[in-house]
């Protein structure tokens, strides 16, 4: 397990291009026949991605966790996005198809991630926080998701935003999970942006055409940076850190939070004019 201890604002602003991304970028989640995961140290939250592709993937504890297994004191959230799949939970399999999540809760001890196929293999990214109590697992697919549509053509941000894992859908402790589609034609998926101050956010980039790219805005409103993100890369977002990106074509991103609460209105708007 990699550890990415957290990084201050003041820091921040003196890291390089190449440190920025060391700090903040997880760039090779997704590796296959493989679980990768890394501990941020901000809210302990735990980025992880499988990809089974010739062989069935059981979900490690480490070291790290002081735990007997992975999910003793944690809840976790996991997007599909790749082919079909499946996720055996202490015996209990869920098939999941593209964009299907499941969420598992606290006191699951084993937890195996499959492909149907070796030719379409599944891709799940997985997102956990500690837990103070245990809810049920539970799978929600695609189309029972709650849609929110947002944006117009003239501000090239039409996109929809799927919500899963919140209050009035699966129930959790603190994780609030989903994803946003952005219509085609459209790049900006937030702006103007904002902060939340009670929580960090993680985004999951994907189906990111290969020749293209998001370009991801963080830091302070005064003192904001970039990442430049491929496909399947994951980035963290500090409670102090802004956040919103404009690719080069259409795309989605996985969006997961914890922290103070789960409101997801809970958000502290910056305008244009303060940013810099």
């Amino acid at each position: 397990m990699k550890i990415l201890p957290a990084i201050d604002p003041v820091r921040t602003k003196s890291l390089t291009t190449s440190e920025l991304r060391e700090a903040f970028l997880l760039e090779n989640l997704f590796q296959p026949d493989s679980v990768q995961l890394v501990y941020s140290e901000i809210d302990r939250a735990v980025i992880a991605a499988a990809m089974p592709v010739r062989k069935n993937l059981l979900l490690p504890t480490c070291k790290e966790l002081a735990a007997d297994y992975f999910a003793q004191r944690r809840e976790i959230g996991v997007l599909n996005i790749g082919g079909p799949g499946q996720i055996s939970v202490d015996k209990k399999v869920f098939d999941l198809a593209n964009r299907d999540m499941l969420y598992i809760g606290r006191g699951a001890k084993k937890i195996v991630f499959g492909s149907d196929k070796d030719t379409e293999p599944a891709a799940f990214f997985i997102l956990s926080f500690p837990a103070h109590q245990s809810y049920p697992t539970e799978l929600m697919r695609f189309a029972e998701a709650d849609a929110v549509r947002l944006g117009s053509p003239e501000g090239a941000n039409q996109r929809t935003i799927y919500k899963y894992i919140h209050p009035g859908g699966i129930e959790s402790c603190q994780l609030v999970m989903g994803f946003t589609q952005l219509k085609s034609g459209s790049i900006w998926n937030t702006m103007p942006p904002h902060t939340h101050s009670r929580r960090m956010e993680v985004y999951l980039y994907f189906d990111v055409p290969d020749n293209a790219r998001v370009f991801h805005f963080m830091g302070r409103p005064d003192e904001t940076r970039h990442l430049v993100i491929a496909n399947r890369q994951a980035v963290i977002s500090p409670s102090w850190s802004i956040h919103c990106g404009a690719g080069t074509s259409a795309y989605a991103f996985c969006w997961g939070m914890g922290g103070e609460n789960q409101a997801f209105e809970d958000m502290d708007a910056v305008r244009l004019e303060q940013l810099r």
